[in-house]
């Protein structure tokens, strides 16, 4: 007897981000992102689970977050340490840009991360 794989069918999840804080609204989208809401979650597949978080430019983020959160990344060159503010990243590429670092950033770092943030879909 061979064992059977059921390919599970498409789930879409949808968040609705109104009033509520940033880290709340990432860490439910990553749970979802993983597959734990489902009963077909295994560790090594990445399940197609569509994550939809809506109204993110009505979140609620305080002045001190926005000013006091730094993303910082290197270029490779010498002296190539560039940092940014939250307030700078919203204002050049949007709320969606951070909604998304922020669930990146709690997703393991495997083979599975890539197809698991093509899945995320934030809209403002």
């Amino acid at each position: 007897m061979a064992t059977r794989i059921i390919k599970p069918e498409a789930v879409t999840h949808t968040i609705d981000a109104t009033d509520r804080t940033l880290g709340r609204v990432a860490s439910e989208a990553a749970h979802a992102l993983l597959g734990k809401r489902s009963v077909h979650f295994t560790k090594n597949m990445a399940l197609p689970m569509t994550v939809i978080v809506e109204n993110a430019s009505k979140m609620h983020l305080p002045s001190t977050r926005t000013k006091g959160k730094i993303y910082t990344r290197y270029t490779g060159y010498p002296d190539g340490l560039r940092e940014m503010t939250m307030e700078e990243m919203i204002t050049k590429k949007g709320i969606e840009e951070v909604v998304k670092k922020t669930v990146d950033g709690m997703i393991p770092r495997n083979r599975l991360r890539a197809p698991r943030m093509k899945n995320l879909i934030v809209k403002a």
